[in-house]
């Protein structure tokens, strides 16, 4: 079929709009005197047949828009829909919008809300008129509202919704970013801070005359969760409180506050935590449940006790986002298949160790949801339960009430269980209770605060486990750490050093061609760090008739770590050099989260 100029303008975009001329943008030269349906037809792959099949539809309906149904039975999608109708009445089309380059101050009067709801947002003002971006062209009574409310004209720009409602919450982030512009108003001695928090309301949704602690708080938490912020740190000393952010596993400095404002910050924390405000004398924990731009977020709350005052500590955790899945943890294909293996057991005790923050929850959360079948019965016993995964019974441990994870362990054995899944083993009672479990046909996962899988074996034994309980029910040891992968848009090559060939194993001559990265002092990009994001490299120990030898004869975890070396298995240090090959992730970051493979030390 041949392609007309209207329809290439349709597909490519004609019109250079002068504010976000190098924008992919659609838009025409005439009005088109086509009906929608004719338009679907001719831009997309609608057929003559399936347009008059819809119609009869809308009859029968007695109504409703064509490009409702079209869209309802999957024959078009929402965004050729959009396109069409922006081409039947004149109007660009818009794929993205310029974010960084929309004036905050346009939305100063203009509830959040109402954006929302009406999926529109106004994006550019000239001397004569405000050019809104709209989801909807055909909803003029929000246009009519904007028009009294800005006092001007109205221009029109169609986005698809998905590209509206991420400008709306970034652009409101923008507004709304009280962490650095409140530091000024907080001039007043005396903060009264006690007022009650609305924890379900999107805290983008902060109105001006909050007072100055409030949007602060606000401001802080809505800028952690931008900045994928896992924690945030509010320090007090001398003379200031400095706030950091832990981002990619690092922490960041972000802003020194008046040390004056330390207590009614404090408060103002407890308060959202549902914690005692007056008692400043001991450690106290606490939860907040907030909403930041339409994402639901969980805080875990630390607050201790200091010379200067009292430190928080808060944990963030995206409850929308979910658990990944096990395809998406970063296990290479051949420990992949070995953990399928794994966790597809009927009985035996698999352990995943690692630090604080290294990935051993995410692991546990995926290896479930894989086997996770309505012919299984899965339990947890978790301190907190960081995700709520479908058909999954999961237990919270209260240690106040005495609901530890041995208490809680004794009572799920009598909830007729298939699997087991313990946050933690902490303790030998734990480590017991797991052990007999597993041995009368329970698969037990758990994870062990170890370096790295011999030296879990080692943990087992100082909990006064035999060896013998070990090698009968513990079926596969796998360690893991989570490094920071290089910011790909500012990472430099370099020549390695010597040295750092040898820290490495490697010559130069099996080096060859490859390309060593490293950081490249960062960009805009990368916020001016040089990395962005993390990966996960793992160390997986199987349990054969060779290791349970060894385990059975020596306490050694060097030992027990040779053997497994010289029968192939991949060490930590070994997996994360794969990845400083790859160019993924700098030597120092490697050699940074890892210990040396030297057994002779």
């Amino acid at each position: 079929m041949a392609t007309s100029n209207d329809e290439k303008d349709l597909e490519e975009g004609a019109i250079e709009t002068p504010k976000w001329s190098n924008l992919p943008t659609v838009s025409f030269r005439k009005m088109a005197r086509k009906s929608l349906g004719e338009i679907l037809t001719e831009s997309t792959n609608l057929t003559q047949e399936q347009l008059q099949t819809a119609l009869k539809s809308q009859e029968t309906k007695q109504g409703g828009k064509i490009g409702e149904i079209l869209v309802e039975h999957n024959l078009v999608t929402e965004e050729e829909v959009l396109k069409a109708l922006a081409f039947q009445l004149d109007l660009p089309y818009y794929n993205r919008l310029p974010i960084n380059d929309i004036d905050p101050s346009l939305i100063d009067n203009i509830q959040i809300q109402f954006c929302r709801d009406n999926r529109i947002l106004p994006v550019a003002r000239d001397d004569f008129n405000v050019t809104v971006a709209v989801a909807d062209p055909l909803n003029v009574f929000p246009l009519d509202d904007l028009r009294l409310i800005l006092s001007t004209n109205i221009n029109m720009i169609v986005c698809s919704p998905q590209v509206i409602d991420n400008a709306i919450n970034r652009v409101y982030e923008r507004s709304n970013d009280a962490s650095q512009k409140v530091i000024d108003e907080l001039n007043v001695p005396d903060i009264n801070a006690e007022e009650d928090l609305d924890q379900t309301r999107d805290l983008l949704e902060s109105s001006d005359d909050e007072k100055p602690i409030i949007k602060l708080v606000h401001g802080l938490l809505s800028r952690a969760v931008k900045e994928k912020a896992s924690d945030i740190h509010i320090e007090p000393y001398e003379t200031d409180v400095m706030v950091r952010f832990r981002i990619d596993g690092s922490l960041q400095d972000k802003m020194e506050i008046p040390r004056r404002h330390a207590s009614s910050l404090a408060s103002r924390v407890k308060i959202m935590g549902k914690l005692n405000i007056a008692e400043k004398r001991v450690p106290q924990d606490g939860r907040i449940s907030i909403k930041v731009a339409g994402k639901d977020i969980d805080v875990r709350l630390s607050i201790l006790p200091t010379a200067h005052g009292e430190r928080i500590v808060m944990r963030l955790l995206d409850k929308s986002s979910g658990a990944k899945r096990l395809d998406q943890v970063g296990l290479d294909p051949e420990i992949y298949q070995q953990w399928i293996k794994l966790v597809e057991q009927n009985h035996g005790i698999i352990l995943v160790t690692g630090p604080t923050g290294s990935g051993k929850t995410s692991l546990l959360y995926a290896s479930l949801m894989h086997i996770n079948t309505t012919d299984i019965n899965i339990l947890t016993i978790e301190d907190p339960v960081e995700y709520q995964l479908a058909g999954v019974g999961q237990t919270q441990v209260q240690e106040k009430v005495g609901m530890t994870f041995a208490e809680g362990l004794r009572s799920i054995l009598r909830q007729d269980p298939d699997v087991i899944m313990i946050g933690e083993i902490r303790d030998g009672t734990t480590a017991g209770i797991a052990i007999q479990s597993s041995m009368t046909g329970h698969l037990v996962l758990s994870t062990v605060h170890t370096n790295d899988t011999a030296s879990t074996i080692t943990r087992f034994m100082d909990f006064n486990i035999q060896p013998f309980q070990i090698t009968s029910a513990v079926i596969g040891i796998i360690a893991t750490r989570l490094l920071r992968k290089l910011c790909v848009h500012c990472r430099e090559a370099y020549v390695p050093t010597d040295r750092e060939l040898s820290l490495m194993s490697m010559t130069r001559e099996a080096l060859g061609d490859r390309k060593i990265y490293k950081s490249g002092g960062g960009c805009e990009r990368c916020h001016g760090i040089g990395y962005k994001d993390r990966m996960g490299v793992y160390e997986l120990l199987g349990f054969n008739d060779e290791i349970r030898e060894v385990i059975s004869r020596s306490q050694d975890g060097k030992v027990i770590k040779k053997v497994a070396v010289a029968q192939g298995m991949v060490t930590l240090r070994q997996a994360a050099i794969k990845k400083v090959l790859t160019g993924v992730t700098s030597l120092e970051e490697a050699m940074q989260n890892t210990q040396s493979d030297d057994f002779d030390d």
